[in-house]
């Protein structure tokens, strides 16, 4: 067994087992791509068993901290099985389910959801994708089904020298698109070439969260920015239903992607809702937000509620800054155009940008909008995309639910 001897006073990490070891704190070793390799503190003293990954600045991710551990098929399967059988633990209201969610279910780098008969994967790192036969047919084993279909185009495999891989990789089957349920709606979505693995999972309680608040406040100006394929709007929808308000309500869903679009004008449809029927008036709009923000301050328009789910703008802390002025400008806007006692939720999937530092981005924004507001609610990732204990950098997707104070 190949072993990496760590510099003086970097085994605290491993020692906390937190499952990362970066490039800078390796003293001397090294292995192949995927390779299990043993880690000893600079004075020999096990720590972990790790998947080494040469070209990565993350060199190396544990499978175990147990050094009578074998890192086998065997082990593999187990890990697999008690990440699909932890999702037990939770109720989730959908058969779209994240089934492992790389380091917190102790499979560093890879991603599986379910949507209906379906498994979706993305092997980001080295390690998982040297076990990925393995990993493939302990999945299968773990949930009874035999479609598995492989979404490795992620930006991640890059910074792991790896190339973007797509296709099945079990169980042929013609058809990506797949319509799932969740909570009291439907949503579709095609594997091959949604999103991540075809679909937001992780903001399934912030969408019901929405409709319900739509249900008791009965919104009648809803404004979706980066709304992808509209599930906010579709969630904004059936809370007014619920409380027999959809008539002479307006919703605006905002994005850059016109197939995005079609898709979040079908989901409307998808769900037996009818503007010219139901009385109320939905504009899906192929538009960058920023600019579109901006023209409705000029037109003097104004909302009761406001979704800003923007995509990732800081992958790590390096892009923080960046990413701070782009979510302070987006939120400006937002909060100049929220009437007073409406809601604003805003959101932030960027790992580099902390829950803390989100909030301090959005308190500036309002100091500039000229804007005060009450934190009514924070919003996170839908439990089946865990954060833990010892591993607090799971914790990417952060949400502020602002209520704007009354003149």
């Amino acid at each position: 067994m190949k072993t990496l001897r760590l510099k003086p006073g970097k085994e605290r990490s491993l020692q906390r087992r937190h499952p990362w070891v970066f490039e800078s704190a390796i003293a001397r070793g090294g292995a192949d791509a995927g390779e299990t390799v043993r880690i000893e503190s600079h004075d020999g003293a096990f720590l972990a068993w790790a998947a080494f990954s040469p070209e990565s600045k993350i060199r190396a991710r544990a499978w175990s901290f147990v050094e009578t551990q074998r890192i086998d098929a065997a082990f593999l399967a187990s890990v697999v099985a008690r990440a699909v059988a932890a999702r037990g633990l939770f109720e989730l209201q959908s058969d779209g389910v994240r089934l492992v969610h790389g380091e917190a279910d102790g499979l560093p780098g890879l991603i599986v959801d379910r949507y209906g008969d379906t498994l979706v994967a993305q092997f980001l790192s080295a390690g998982v994708e040297r076990w990925k036969a393995v990993l493939a047919d302990a999945l299968l084993k773990a949930t009874g089904l035999s479609k598995l279909y492989e979404r490795s185009d992620a930006s991640g495999r890059e910074r792991e020298g790896l190339k973007p891989v797509t296709g099945w990789l079990r169980g042929q089957d013609e058809a990506t698109e797949i319509v799932i349920r969740e909570h009291d709606w439907k949503l579709s979505l095609d594997i091959a070439t949604g999103h991540k693995t075809g679909f937001y999972l992780d903001q399934r309680d912030s969408r019901r969260r929405f409709a319900e608040m739509a249900r008791h406040r009965r919104f009648r100006r809803v404004l979706n920015c980066f709304c992808y394929t509209g599930g906010f709007t579709v969630a904004a929808l059936a809370g007014l239903k619920a409380a027999d308000a959809v008539k002479g309500a307006s919703l605006v869903s905002v994005d850059s992607s016109l197939p995005a679009l079609e898709r979040a004008r079908a989901h409307l449809a998808l769900n037996g809702f009818d503007a010219a029927a139901d009385g109320f008036e939905a504009e899906f709009l192929d538009a960058n937000v920023n600019t579109v923000l901006r023209e409705f301050l000029d037109q003097g328009r104004s909302f009761d509620a406001i979704v800003l789910d923007p995509p990732k703008f800081a992958p790590t802390v390096a892009h923080a800054e960046r990413a701070a002025r782009a979510y302070k400008d987006i939120n400006r806007l937002a909060l100049k155009l929220l009437e007073p006692g409406g809601v604003l939720l805003t959101f932030s999937c960027s790992g580099g940008v902390g829950a803390d530092l989100f909030h301090k981005i959005v308190a500036s924004a309002g100091l500039d909008a000229g804007v005060d507001g009450y934190i009514a609610e924070r919003l996170g990732a839908a439990p089946d995309h865990p954060m833990t204990i010892e591993f607090p950098e799971g914790e990417y997707l952060k949400g502020l639910a602002v209520v704007r104070k009354p003149a």
